[in-house]
């Protein structure tokens, strides 16, 4: 059984929010409301940005918001200091989960990437620093990813005795082939953004960090202003949940595109095409999805329900 969803309240501004080692800011920062072009900032710089428990639950948080949210067309992922981020925090360790099952267990790492994957607004991670681990597969979710050529990025899960976390099996030969995936994930390497070994991964590079961020800045705003935020999702949709064959995929992505056809964004991508003008796109998913959408099966990640501690004690008193 797939429950409904808790109910999203939207902040009128997000760098409002309280949150815990992730910063939210607006593009341009300040402004008093939320913008086209949201910011998010690892904020750990002392501790290289590793990633901890309370940061996936931040990200949960956020990105459902981002994702309802219709000021909001993309989303630019970012780290503060030098790294980007050096994976999950191995100093706590694994001491915080909770004991369970194997078959119950929801990794955080594959949560957090999920919240990006889910979210129907691009994700632009400029890796404006080093990233390894957790801090490599939380960026592929993403729609784009740019790096620094200064920089070393790598999955380094074998040199430490773990395997590919944060559904990036799914992701990562998807995204550059099952041979670079497979070089990658057998050595453990690490490597500047560069390297053959990363084929496409990383589709811009800059040699200076500010320069990452500035371009993943500029690309955001150019996206915004001038692409259909419910056509871009369901183009990426149409790749992520293909049905298999040419044939399968024929059936999905007509009807989708019949219906995009006569739809609100299309008519005023044409219109502002023939004026000269950048185009006023306002079409959603919930008035204006084809009928057709989703086609394919939604799939419960949650856990079982688990009575609260108050409840079990009621009952051992019976």
């Amino acid at each position: 059984m797939i429950f409904d969803p808790d109910t999203v309240d939207i902040p009128k501004s997000y760098e409002t929010l309280p949150l815990t080692d992730v910063k939210v800011s607006h593009h341009p920062a300040g402004a008093p409301e939320a913008t086209p072009v949201i910011v998010v900032t690892l904020n750990r710089p002392e501790k290289h940005n590793s990633f901890t428990l309370e940061m996936m639950h931040v990200f949960e948080k956020i990105y459902p918001m981002f994702d309802v949210d219709e000021r909001v067309k993309v989303v630019v992922l970012t780290g503060a200091g030098k790294m980007f981020c050096a994976g999950a925090d191995l100093e706590r360790g694994f001491s915080g989960m909770e004991k369970e099952r194997n078959k119950d267990h929801r990794d955080s790492g594959g949560r957090l990437a999920l919240a990006i994957h889910r979210c129907r607004k691009p994700t632009i991670a400029a890796m404006q620093g080093s990233a390894v681990g957790l801090g490599m597969t939380m960026s592929l979710p993403a729609a784009i990813r740019i790096g620094c050529q200064k920089s070393k990025y790598g999955f380094v899960f074998p040199r430490r005795g773990l395997t590919m976390e944060s559904s990036s099996s799914f992701f990562l030969p998807r995204l550059i082939g099952y041979s670079n995936a497979l070089y990658l994930i057998t050595t453990g390497g690490t490597f500047p953004p560069t390297s053959p070994h990363f084929g496409t991964l990383f589709q811009e590079t800059y040699p200076d960090p500010n320069q990452v961020v500035a371009r993943a800045l500029e690309l955001a705003t150019e996206l915004a202003e001038n692409v259909s935020p419910m056509a871009s999702y369901l183009s990426r949709e149409l790749m992520w949940r293909n049905p298999g064959s040419a044939e399968e995929t024929h059936l999905v992505d007509s009807a989708v595109l019949y219906h995009m056809f006569s739809g609100k964004d299309s008519k005023e991508g044409i219109k502002a095409f023939f004026e000269k003008r950048k185009p006023n796109f306002n079409a959603t998913l919930e008035g204006d999805a084809p009928p057709s959408f989703p086609w394919w099966s939604d799939v419960d990640t949650g856990r079982r329900p688990k009575a609260s501690k108050a409840s079990k004690a009621s009952k051992a008193k019976l």
